[in-house]
């Protein structure tokens, strides 16, 4: 009798929301409205309603960069096996730093698997519910 096969971890969707299954959070916005910037978490945390109260009086997805398993086909920045969003991060955000930031996901994150380093040096900068976008944000998240 052989042992089944180890169970492969999901590729995660580094800008999920906090309702899909399996989410975590990954990090805590800081910045500003116009030059937001993530502070990664040292591991990432279950998305709890105690956790989700603290972003009160905005969004969480404003306040918190959450992770779940990708949605992949059911997403409508997911096309032809790939993630438009990150592809578009990586080809129109300016990086804002040159080392990927420590980051405890980047094993099974989408954008990582699929843009590498490129994505990581534009990644802090993505507010998931950005409710003031600039122009370039605008078109990085919706084509």
């Amino acid at each position: 009798m052989s042992a089944p096969p180890p169970k492969v971890p999901p590729i995660l969707c580094p800008s999920a929301q906090p309702d899909w299954e399996g989410a975590v959070v990954i990090g805590v916005m800081g910045g500003s409205a116009s030059e937001p910037q993530l502070s990664h978490l040292n591991s990432p945390l279950p998305v709890t309603q105690e956790i989700l109260s603290l972003a009160e009086p905005v969004t969480p997805t404003e306040v918190f960069r959450i992770a779940a398993p990708c949605l992949e086909a059911k997403c409508q920045h997911f096309v032809a096996a790939t993630c438009r969003l990150a592809e578009r991060l990586s080809n129109l955000l300016p990086e804002i730093t040159e080392r990927p930031p420590a980051c405890a996901i980047r094993a099974q994150c989408r954008w990582w698997g699929q843009e590498g380093l490129s994505a990581c040096r534009r990644c802090p900068q993505v507010v998931t519910d950005n409710y003031n976008p600039s122009h370039l944000m605008k078109k990085v998240a919706h084509g």
